[in-house]
């Protein structure tokens, strides 16, 4: 399958890591602590999220995550094998224990936080909703102007059924063309096979930068759907999931605190409270996790906090140059909140 064949290019996971966590008895944070490397899913096509470079190289904000869990976990954010995880067998490589967690734009949803599928959510870490994209020339200016289209479609995803209801709703028909990949999905559009392609606009922003002739489609204010992406865990380990779930909340604190990888080592003298339980001055919080006491000094300094992985792959100074919007901060009217450090 495209997943395995992606995977070869990493280690596999060994054999005796293979089972489903809860299956083997203690928790999955000793065992990531023994190997000395986070096993992490991606993903390897969208620019900005998760992308592969001419030497094999992960980067991306998704990416910046698994770094941030093996900063914490392993004092080193370096310390990751990256899995390839598409659309199909994501989340079966979280129950059967082939990855340690995923970080892949995945929507979390009721069906796939069940015990049938077998995992649990981390925070969000990207407040998303499916977008359209068409070419400026085709005279499509809403969804409502797309009755009877085509449609490129990833299969296995939200997206693929969120179309369907969209469209359905509003008594338009349509006509799926469905790809197992994203980069088969867009190519097909970019190739004009199909009149739009749709994903999560975060997405659409990504891919239109791999365009033939980005400047020649536009993405439609129309927004299909709440996608609130995050990372997953496989169920029955509070433990790991514990941790890592704080892991998330961390570097969004430690933006709303102004602690950066510049300035980290400096606040371990704060006087505020907050800070000080942040990077583990007081509180002795990261112990009661698993962790040791400055695990966040670790993730900020090697990694950042969530507003400098923002920049890093999505910010101003980047092809994006995405807006922070429902992604800011709570203090500055967007989603972004953590309960107290304490």
């Amino acid at each position: 399958t495209e997943a395995s064949a992606a995977a070869g290019t990493t280690e596999a996971a060994p054999a005796a890591e293979a089972a489903a966590p809860a299956a083997q008895g203690g928790s999955l944070l000793d065992r990531v602590k023994a190997r000395g490397k986070l096993i992490c899913g991606v993903n390897n096509q969208v620019p900005g999220f998760g992308v592969v470079d001419a030497n094999g190289g992960y980067s991306g904000f998704d990416v910046d995550f698994c770094k941030a869990v093996a900063a914490a976990v392993l004092g080193d954010a370096n310390a990751v094998d990256y899995v390839y995880a598409d659309s199909n067998t994501r989340f079966t490589l979280v129950k059967t224990g082939e990855i340690d967690v995923l970080f892949r734009n995945s929507t979390w949803t009721t069906t796939r936080d069940s015990a049938e599928t077998g995992l649990d959510f981390l925070p969000v870490n990207f407040y998303d909703g499916q977008g359209m994209m068409v070419r400026k020339d085709s005279g499509i200016e809403t969804i409502e102007d797309m009755d009877g289209a085509t449609v490129c479609v990833q299969s296995g995803t939200t997206t693929e059924l969120n179309l369907a209801d969209y469209f359905r709703a509003r008594g338009l028909e349509f006509e799926p063309v469905v790809f197992d990949d994203n980069n088969a999905t867009f190519t097909a559009y970019d190739e004009g096979r199909c009149d739009g392609y749709t994903t999560d606009k975060s997405g659409l922003v990504s891919t239109q930068t791999k365009m033939q002739v980005p400047e020649d489609h536009m993405i439609l204010p129309d927004t299909m759907s709440k996608e609130p992406l995050a990372g997953a865990v496989a169920q029955g380990d509070p433990v790991w999931a514990d941790a890592l779930r704080w892991v998330v909340y961390g570097v969004i604190q430690a933006e709303e605190s102004g602690v950066t990888s510049a300035n980290v080592q400096e606040m371990l003298a704060s006087e505020d409270p907050t800070i000080k339980r942040l990077l583990g001055v007081e509180g002795e919080l990261g112990s009661k996790l698993g962790l040791s006491n400055d695990f966040m000094v670790n993730v900020i300094g090697q990694v950042g906090n969530y507003g400098e992985i923002w920049d890093r792959n999505l910010g101003p100074d980047t092809p994006f140059n995405l807006a922070r919007d429902i992604n800011a901060q709570w203090t500055d009217g967007g989603l972004l909140y953590s309960p107290p450090f304490r």
